[in-house]
């Protein structure tokens, strides 16, 4: 049993490094095509906790965990949020952009309905669980991350959010991808006006080509220093503004997140968003975290699995259906759609392969929408977290 934090950590990462280098290696295989290296971590953490390979009662292992969380989390939020430029997005248009929160708005049904239809099934954390899917359902897996700690989510809670987010997830992913040679179809059943949609490409097809594809160590090291120092920054304010009765309902937690995710959006407007690489740290930061999280937890306790799983079809289902009556009566053709869908519930990895499968031109479309979602979507996971803790 280890008892000691540093090895701790230093197997956690191993175990997680062979396992990315293997979906790397492997990634045409029929394995990682369906359980990515991220849902591996994660149960395999959760195993190794279960095994007893180390002792979480242990203060320098508890200790070495928790410091090394909370350092890591603000800083991979600030990475990935500088991609998302207010400014790109607003050339959308109104049209495709009230489109991504139309489908947001139907997930937030969906989350309601099916926890007040199977909360008797759920656990008593089932709120947090469906709050740290919503963060990934309307933003990303890094999302999901932020809305699990801003919330305080711990044990098989995770695990079942990770449960959903893949299995649910990939059946809808799937869906959307069969309904593309419908689209002409669907389009004639709306009235739907495609032309606006060509007209986007030009400027943000132009603005993805500039920023270089080469990623050195000095842009690694320095996109590592900044985060860091946002992350020491935005601590402090985290733990002043708890001091405050009015504003410490939030958490340091809550409080630092938020104000990362606020820093990350305006940075985004900066010269700091053309440095190559950040989007890469961002995610060595994510899986680095995801083994964390996991290592505390306990896979015995993932009991009610078919009741999660199965509530996780009824929010894409009302989902699917709202979307299909809100195209009808708008006049949305298939791509929109399906694009505003991607880019809540699959995210930036996502959506763009879905507006490939229609013309690889609209990829950037697809990207910019999704980023929306990074940028909204923690906001949007804690605040279901709360509304069903209401409803509980």
């Amino acid at each position: 049993m280890i008892t000691d934090g540093f090895q701790f950590i230093a197997l956690l990462f191993f175990v997680s490094g062979i396992v990315i280098y293997l979906e790397k290696k492997f990634k045409n295989g029929i394995f990682f095509k369906y359980i990515p290296a991220l849902v591996i971590i994660y149960f395999g953490a959760m195993i190794l906790s279960t095994l007893g390979v180390w002792d979480m009662n242990v203060e320098s292992v508890s200790k070495a965990r928790s410091v090394l969380k909370d350092a890591i989390l603000p800083s991979m939020i600030f990475l990935m949020l500088l991609r998302a430029d207010l400014r790109d997005i607003a050339k959308l248009g109104p049209r495709m952009i009230i489109s991504f929160f139309t489908a947001t708005f139907t997930i937030m049904i969906g989350f309601v309905v099916a926890f007040l239809i199977f909360k008797g099934s759920l656990a008593s954390n089932a709120p947090l669980t469906f709050g740290a899917l919503a963060g990934s359902w309307v933003g990303g897996t890094q999302n999901m991350v932020a809305v699990q700690q801003a919330v305080g989510l711990e044990g098989s809670g995770m695990g079942y959010t990770l449960l959903i987010d893949s299995i649910d997830y990939s059946i809808w992913i799937m869906f959307l991808l069969f309904l593309v040679p419908f689209a002409n179809k669907f389009n004639k059943w709306t009235k739907a006006d495609t032309s606006k949609i060509d007209n986007i490409n030009e400027h943000l097809t132009a603005k993805f080509s500039t920023i270089s594809k080469e990623i050195t160590f000095q842009d690694i090291f320095f996109l590592l220093s900044v985060s860091l120092g946002v992350t020491a920054v935005t601590g402090i304010m985290g733990n002043e503004l708890v001091k405050v009765p009015a504003l410490a309902f939030m958490g340091v937690t809550g409080w630092t997140i938020i104000i990362t995710t606020i820093l990350g959006v305006i940075f985004a407007m900066t010269p700091l968003a053309r440095i190559p690489g950040s989007p890469e740290v961002s995610n060595v930061l994510l899986y680095m975290l995801i083994g964390l999280i996991a290592s505390n937890a306990n896979f015995m306790e993932l009991t009610q699995a078919p009741a999660y799983i199965l509530a996780g079809f009824v929010i894409l289902i009302i989902h699917g259906v709202l979307m299909a009556i809100i195209g009808k009566v708008f006049k949305l053709d298939l791509f929109t759609c399906g694009i505003a869908s991607l880019s809540n519930i699959g995210g930036v990895a996502s959506s763009p392969v879905l507006a490939a499968a229609y013309s690889q031109s609209l990829v950037p479309i697809a990207v910019l929408m999704a980023l929306i979602g990074v940028i909204t979507g923690t906001f949007f996971g804690i605040g279901v977290a709360k509304f069903l803790t209401l409803l509980a």
